[in-house]
């Protein structure tokens, strides 16, 4: 038994990958078993309206049937990928949104060091009301990320209204994807410079090239051959994971947890990056899916298209 599986495992199903541990459970049960001040970093993509990722809404999707993710029509002879309908959310549905952030984040937040960064993708729609919960729950908003990236969402014409206002669009197209970096606050007059000799954390990661790390990260879609290794509807590219996953660790060492894995994105870049890491999973398939891609996705290199402004000798690397 690993000292991963010893100290996180908690009895669960469990595989190991390299350095990292994959855990097939509910997050808020696994969360509340962790260690005080056991995390150093989160990075994930949580289900943005919670509801689109209830096991019935998952299994209705796989099948293109009826239900909160709609089947969007071709665009341009691209067929589009099903897309969780984030402005059907009614207010009532909204502040369970909002609950489950807040409550979310109170269960973190003790399991995460002083100074630990968590990096949460959301959408355009939720963003401020997914943010604010985690500060609800005592946790410093630090800024947004924002990868720049060119979907099919928004730009459509008023549905059943295409013919009589053709010069019309109901939403922009979108361009961007917010994540939210929030920090567990320091302990009082504690600087950054104590707490990365305290414990390790406090800070981000420079880019391996000297420079900061960006707010703003030029993206790109997630290539078909990262899609054909894992069949999951929000899977994240392995250049835009890397550059996430490096960051969140200034001292490039510790314990990174992605509590909502999906196919294992965050893992795959970890183990990439020679990082410890942890993902949790839920719901079972996810779970069988990530331990297959995994190994797979760690393996990709740069296709061309890595938008971290690296050293030529250091690009493989971040993807």
């Amino acid at each position: 038994m690993t000292p991963l599986v010893e100290t996180f495992g908690f009895g669960y199903t469990t595989a190991t990958i390299g350095k990292s541990l994959l855990v097939q459970a509910d997050c808020f049960e696994w969360l509340k078993q962790l260690p005080p001040e056991s995390i150093d970093a989160v990075v994930t993509d949580p289900p943005y309206g919670v509801k689109e990722y209830e096991v019935a809404e998952i299994e209705r999707m796989l099948v293109g049937g009826t239900g909160i993710w709609r089947i969007p029509p071709s665009f341009d002879g691209n067929e589009r990928a099903p897309l969780p309908r984030f402005t059907a959310l009614k207010e009532d549905e909204r502040q369970t949104l909002r609950r489950y952030f807040a409550d979310l984040g109170r269960i973190l937040l003790p399991a995460l060091k002083p100074g630990a960064h968590v990096f949460i993708a959301c959408n355009a729609f939720l963003s401020q009301l997914v943010f604010h919960s985690f500060m609800e729950a005592g946790f410093e908003f630090r800024t947004e990320i924002i990868r720049l990236v060119q979907t099919l969402r928004g730009g459509d014409r008023p549905k059943l209204g295409e013919q009589e206002y053709p010069d019309v669009c109901s939403l922009p197209r979108g361009g961007y994807e917010p994540w939210g970096l929030l920090r567990k606050p320091l302990p009082k007059g504690m600087t950054v410079r104590e707490c990365l000799r305290t414990y390790g954390t406090g800070g981000l990661r420079r880019r391996p090239d000297g420079n900061p790390f960006f707010d703003v990260i030029p993206s790109e879609r997630t290539p078909r051959r990262e899609r054909d290794i894992a069949e999951h509807p929000s899977l994240k590219p392995q250049s835009l994971m890397r550059q996430l996953v490096h960051a969140s660790l200034p001292l490039g060492r510790g314990v990174i947890v992605d509590p909502f894995m999906g196919a294992g994105t965050t893992i795959a870049a970890a183990e990439a990056l020679g990082y410890e890491s942890i993902g949790v999973e839920r719901y079972k398939p996810y779970f069988e899916v990530a331990k297959q891609a995994i190994p797979a996705l760690i393996a990709l290199k740069s296709n061309g298209k890595t938008s971290v402004l690296v050293a030529d000798s250091q690009i493989d690397m971040l993807a």
